[in-house]
C-alpha cells in the first residue's frame, strides 16, 4: 500500500468538502459508502474517494462487492490502491477517470 504518499482528509475536512456534518461522515463509513484508512479509526479518509464535491461514483457499490467477497477492509483498502498495469493505475485511479466498469467487473471475479 503506498499510504506514505497518500493525501488524506480528516472526517472534518471530507464533511467540509461534502457540505455535511462530520457525524454525517462518520455514519457513510459505518455504513461502508465511504472507507478511512484501516488503523486510523474513521480519522483519515484518502482525498482520492471524494470528487466534485461527492463521494467517488461507484465507490461505495465496489466496496459492498469486495466485503461480500469476503475481503476485510485491509484488502479491500490495499486493493482499491494497488497498481495494475492491466487498468492501467490503480482500481481508484480507474473511478476516478469513469472507467468503473472494468474494476467492478474485476471485483466481482475476485469475490466470488
Amino acid at each position: 500500500m503506498q499510504s506514505d504518499q497518500m493525501q488524506t482528509l480528516s472526517a472534518t475536512e471530507v464533511a467540509d468538502a461534502l457540505g455535511v456534518s462530520s457525524n454525517k461522515v462518520r455514519q457513510l463509513i459505518r455504513e461502508g459508502k465511504l472507507m478511512a484508512v484501516p488503523g486510523s479509526g474513521n480519522s483519515r479518509i484518502p482525498a482520492d474517494f471524494l470528487q466534485d464535491g461527492a463521494v467517488l461514483r461507484h465507490l461505495p457499490g465496489l466496496i459492498t462487492v469486495l466485503r461480500d467477497g469476503g475481503f476485510t477492509d485491509a484488502e479491500v483498502f490495499d486493493w482499491l490502491f494497488r497498481e495494475d498495469e492491466s487498468l492501467p493505475g490503480t482500481p481508484v485511479q480507474a473511478l476516478r477517470d469513469d472507467r468503473h466498469t472494468e474494476v467492478t467487473r474485476r471485483a466481482q471475479a475476485l469475490a466470488f
